[in-house]
C-alpha cells in the first residue's frame, strides 16, 4: 500500500425539529442524507431499518409525545444512534397491534426488535419530557 489509511468518518450529529406530520418526511430524508455521510457506508437494508426506526419514533411522537419532537442522530464505528425527544414523561405504551380497524399498534414493538439497544430517558432539561434511545448496528 502507499500508506493511505482508510478509517471510519463519523459526521456531524443529524439534528431535526418538527411540530407537523410534514417532519416525518424531513426526518427520514435527514436519517438518508446523515447514514448516506457516514464513511464506510452502511448496507441499503441497515439504512432502510434506520429510516425505518426514525419514522416510527418520529411518528409516535407527534401522536402520543404532545405534538412536538427533536431528532438527534449519531454513529459510531458499529453503530447509528436514533435519539427522538418530545415533552410528554409518559413512555410508550404497549398495545396489541389492530388487525383490522388500521389503528396503529405495530410501531413500538417494530422498534423493539430492531433497535440493538432501547432506552428511555427523562429530559431533555429539568422540564418534562422523554428521550428515547435507539442504537442500531451499522
Amino acid at each position: 500500500m502507499n500508506g493511505t489509511r482508510i478509517t471510519d468518518v463519523m459526521p456531524e450529529p443529524g439534528v431535526v425539529r418538527g411540530d407537523s406530520p410534514a417532519g416525518i418526511h424531513e426526518a427520514r430524508d435527514t436519517a438518508r442524507a446523515f447514514t448516506g455521510s457516514l464513511t464506510p457506508a452502511p448496507g441499503s437494508g441497515v439504512v432502510d431499518t434506520i429510516v425505518l426506526v426514525v419514522s416510527e419514533l418520529v411518528t409516535n411522537a407527534l401522536r402520543h409525545g404532545g405534538g412536538r419532537y427533536t431528532l438527534e442522530l449519531s454513529a459510531a464505528p458499529d453503530s447509528v444512534t436514533v435519539a427522538v425527544s418530545d415533552p410528554n414523561p409518559a413512555p410508550p405504551r404497549e398495545r396489541a397491534p389492530d388487525l383490522d380497524g388500521g389503528g396503529g399498534g405495530f410501531g413500538w414493538h417494530m422498534v423493539r426488535r430492531l433497535a440493538g439497544w432501547l432506552a428511555i430517558a427523562p429530559g431533555p432539561g429539568p422540564g418534562p419530557g422523554k428521550t428515547i434511545y435507539a442504537v442500531l448496528p451499522r
